[in-house]
């Protein structure tokens, strides 16, 4: 019977368990999402109509795990993550649908982490096109992706059709953040290439989903003289080779024309026929967005440049509580002359 016809057989079964088993789980999720809606939304009905405080929650909690031992999800931290949740989202009535189709837990990280709607949306939406794990929400999250996507100064528009250009800048962010990276204060661009290539995994999430690594200083041969590219990736999605260049310098207008001009070999020298036009994405220490506009005004091939950062920036109020280095330094010599008049 272990023939190939019989294993092609027993493989198409397989197949359809394992979809029926997944649209099963989703199933599952949605309902109970569902449910914890409708358990939040009878408990903010009544409390808004009696005078019934949060420490009713306590009583709630314990009746229902008394009446429904073999469940989990009635704890009181559970019960008003609901409240906590339905609050947050009764306001965004369109969005509802929608976080029925993601896990519990995803939904809290996001009620939780999200200042308002359309930042929490933006998230949603993006657990359910991209698939994110909890761990991977909670990253993207931390490292502000929402404020950061499509944010990369581009000619997108002029260079590329309507459909492509859409997606091209979908792709870009600024700045990149590379807070995974741990480098020297005064670093290179063959460091800071190395350093990305070590930790290629943390690189390729931080690009985005859809980036497929070709290969680094990637070699151009044209009319016997050697040209290398940083980083040559293909997009899966938009179906076109991208060309990465790093810098470590602030943005200067030369860096858009060789960049231009990889852009145009990869075209003739690598693109296949089946292949969109080649993208290219500069990203530099810091920019005049101004320069970069006048800088990308006559360049011929697609290009979006965008910063990167190495260290995610404390908020103000917290830079604020800081000791500045001088204070720092009149403490520790206070310390010093206590100690030797000790």
């Amino acid at each position: 019977m272990l023939d190939k016809e019989y294993i092609s057989f027993i493989s198409d079964i397989k197949t359809k368990i394992k979809q029926a088993q997944i649209k099963v789980a989703i199933k599952v999720n949605e309902e109970l999402l569902r449910l914890y809606w409708d358990i939040a939304k009878i408990i903010v009905d009544k409390q808004k109509s009696s005078s019934w405080g949060d420490g009713i929650i306590e009583q709630i909690s314990r009746d229902l795990k008394q009446e429904f031992p073999n469940l989990k999800g009635f704890s009181v931290r559970n019960l008003k993550y609901m409240k906590q949740w339905y609050l947050f989202w009764i306001k965004g009535q369109q969005a509802v649908a929608q976080i029925f189709k993601i896990p519990w837990g995803h939904n809290i990280v996001i009620i939780t982490k999200c200042k308002n709607i359309d930042e929490a949306l933006f998230y949603v939406k993006k657990t359910i096109e991209k698939g994110y794990s909890r761990a991977v929400l909670v990253h993207q999250i931390e490292s502000n992706l929402f404020s950061r996507s499509n944010k990369a100064i581009n000619n997108f528009d002029k260079k590329l059709p309507a459909p492509q250009s859409d997606l091209a800048k979908e792709i870009t962010k600024d700045p990149y953040c590379f807070d995974f990276l741990s480098l020297n204060e005064k670093y290179n661009e063959k460091e800071l290439e190395n350093a990305l290539m070590d930790h290629l995994t943390n690189f390729l999430l931080e690009l985005g989903s859809g980036f497929a690594f070709v290969g680094r200083q990637y070699r151009l041969e044209i009319t016997g003289e050697e040209f290398f590219i940083d980083l040559l990736f293909y997009h899966i999605k938009l179906k076109c080779y991208v060309v990465i260049e790093l810098k470590t310098t602030k943005f200067k207008p030369e860096y858009a024309g060789k960049l231009n001009f990889y852009i145009t070999a990869v075209d003739k020298e690598i693109k296949e026929p089946n292949d969109n036009p080649t993208i290219g994405i500069l990203i530099c220490k810091s920019k005049n967005n101004t320069i970069v506009e006048y800088a990308l005004n006559s360049i011929e091939k697609p290009i979006g440049v965008s910063e990167y950062k190495l260290f995610k920036e404390l908020p103000k109020e917290l830079k604020s509580a800081l000791p500045s280095i001088e204070e720092i330094e009149n403490q520790l010599q206070k310390i010093e002359i206590k100690n030797e008049s000790d």
